[in-house]
This record gives structure tokens, sequence and C-alpha cells, in this order.
């Protein structure tokens, strides 16, 4: 188990004497709870942290409805949540940066730093990874949790601790700029205009991307993406047997070659979509993890020498995506659509409004 916490039967015995730490806990289908949740003690590099801003993923709202995502299986209760700022309660003895007081951004895993990835500065893909609410691991939408401090991250006096929060989900998308090397001569497709397609795009017009198209089902959410600074939009269908058609409409969109491509989707007829579109010596980038098995035409772009890269989470973007919001280079507030306190009904109520979806983009818990 992680620094998180401990069985919701117990409570917390913590320095602030009678206050009962409370958490959001998984127990079965559609079935979430406030409960107790015990922290563990204060380590000597740790901090207890007073969540204030909690973020709903995609990926919370997957093991709400079906007690597992991909590989990962709820078998026991859990509390959920990872996207995550607070207010530093207390710190550990060996703790020099932060101080109680300081709101800080968390980056929402722990990595083992033994291994050959983790000694490699590739963290993110340690197999001993524990993961804020990733089966048996648990999350952090609760009142308190305890935390490693070189994970928490200072957050400067103009960016919000919801702003905070975000710096989860928009690293994904500074993550996969990294990969694919978007820069000023790079125009980049965007596969999806879902949360994680929005900060992908708000991320690569940081990184200098000149052009950016992006591609959706879905009216409103494409509107939203036009608001936030994408230069063309093109809508398209679910069948299939409209992609050829997509990709010229794509391409014309873009009124230039494609040179990166990012699928925030991860459905076969998406990628399909981001090999076709995307030039000779371009790169796709596939982000998304609709369906863990797919049917693409990987051999015509093969010869295309079009490269494919995958990403899982991300590696040290915490400071880069706090400068970014520092800077005002880019601004996720308008991403912010729902808001909700930390009440039974309350917790209920934002996650049916975030598998709604709808004109929901990201729910946001204020503690």
């Amino acid at each position: 188990m992680g620094k998180g916490g401990m069985s919701h039967g117990n409570t917390d015995e913590g320095k602030n004497g009678t206050e009962e730490n409370m958490a959001a806990w998984l127990l079965g289908i559609n079935d979430i709870k406030i409960l107790p949740f015990k922290l563990p003690p204060l380590g000597a590099h740790d901090a207890r942290i007073r969540m204030k801003a909690v973020g709903i993923c995609g990926s919370d709202v997957h093991y709400l409805k079906a007690m597992k995502l991909a590989d990962f299986i709820v078998k026991e209760p859990m509390v959920i949540g990872h996207e995550c700022a607070g207010i530093i309660e207390e710190v550990g003895a060996e703790v020099k940066h932060l101080l109680p007081g300081d709101r800080v951004a968390i980056e929402p895993g722990i990595s083992c730093w033994r291994c050959n990835l983790c000694k490699d500065g590739r963290y993110n893909l340690c197999p001993e990874m524990k993961f804020f609410a990733t089966p048996p691991i648990h999350g952090s939408l609760a009142n308190q949790i305890v935390h490693p401090a070189d994970l928490c991250f200072k957050l400067p006096e103009n960016v919000s601790l919801e702003e905070g929060a975000m710096c989860e989900p928009l690293s994904v998308g500074v993550h996969a700029c990294r990969r694919a090397n978007v820069g000023p001569e790079t125009n980049v497709l965007v596969l999806g205009a879902g949360p994680i397609g929005l900060v992908t795009m708000l991320s690569a017009r940081a990184f200098g991307s000149p052009r950016i198209v992006i591609v959706d089902v879905d009216d409103h959410r494409l509107s939203v993406a036009k608001e936030l600074g994408a230069n063309q939009t093109v809508k398209v269908s679910t069948n299939s047997n409209d992609l050829r058609d997509e990709v010229e409409r794509i391409k014309e969109a873009m009124g230039g070659g494609i040179d990166i491509s990012f699928d925030c989707a991860g459905f076969s007829k998406t990628m399909s979509t981001a090999l076709g579109a995307t030039c000779s010596g371009g790169k796709v980038c596939l982000v998304g993890m609709g369906h863990t098995e797919m049917t693409v035409p990987l051999a015509p772009a093969a010869v295309r020498e079009v490269d494919v890269v995958g990403i899982f989470r991300y590696k040290n973007t915490w400071p880069l995506c706090i400068e970014f919001l520092q800077s005002g280079k880019i601004d996720v507030k308008p991403l912010i659509t729902h808001r909700f306190g930390f009440s039974q009904k309350e917790v209920e109520d934002a996650f049916e409004t975030s598998a709604r979806g709808g004109n929901a983009i990201k729910v946001m818990f204020n503690l």
C-alpha cells in the first residue's frame, strides 16, 4: 500500500486532534461512500497535505462503473481520486523545501527509484509504481493525505489550487509533446477533444506549434476547442466507411503537411485516421486508451516512414506545467466546467455529472 492511508474501518489519529479524516471510498459498482480514512505515520521525507482541489478523471469514472480498467481490478474498497492540490499541514524532519501553509500541486505516482527504468529517468514505467487510485493504492479524494514531499510542488501566488490540480491531466499533454518533439515548425493534429485532447492541444501550442487542427464527433467539444485556440476543427463520425473522406477533409483543414498527430481517443478508427493523415516522415503519438487491441493500416504508414510512439502517464512534468500556468502560456481554467463540495450527495452528483459527459469537461471538487 502507498503512503495514502489504511482501512476505512479506522479513524485519523493525526496531530490535528479530534478531526476525523474522511475520504471517498469506492466500494462497488456505482457505490461510492464518504468514510473514515486512517493516515499512516508521517515519515521523515513525507508531508501531510490538506486536500483543497481534486479533479475527476475518466479513469475514476471507469473504476466506479466497472471496478476495473484494463488490467487493473478493484478487489477491495479503495479511495478514489488522483488529480489534486492542497495545503501543507505538516512536514517530516528531513523536509527542507516545504513549510506548513504552502500550497502545492501533487504528483500522484511513487516509483521505486531502484529499477533500471527509474535509474534511467523513465520512472513513469516503473513496474513497482504506486499510483493514486490505481488498485490497490488509495487515492486522494480525502480531507488529508500523506505523500512524499519531493512529489509536492509549491505553487506560485498567481496559480490557484484548482490549476494546481489540473497539472496532472496537463502533464499528459506535456509528456506527449515531449515524446513527439513538438516545436515551432510542427503542424499538429489532435484526435479527440475531451479533457486530454484539449490539454494536449494547449501543450502543443505552448511548445510552439504554429497550426493545430482538432477532430471530434461532438459539436460542443469542438466549439470549446476552437475557443481555446484551435486553428481549425473537423467533425467526424464513428463510421469507418467515412475514414477516407475524413482524412482528406482533415488535410484540407490543416492547409499543409501534418507533421505530428496525437490520437487522444485510442480507437481503431482514430488511429487509422492519424496514420492516414500524417505526412510521410511524420509521427503519430498514441495517447488515448480506448481499445486495447486495434486493427490499423500500419504497413502503408510504415513505407512512408511514419513513426508511431506511445506514452504512459508522464515524468518530470510538474515544474514545466507550473511554469506554463504561471507565465500564462497555458490557461486551464476554462476546462473546469463543474464544481462540487465534499458531501455524500455532492460526490455522487459530481461523478454522475462527469460520467454523463454533455457539456462537462473537468469536474472539480473543492474541499
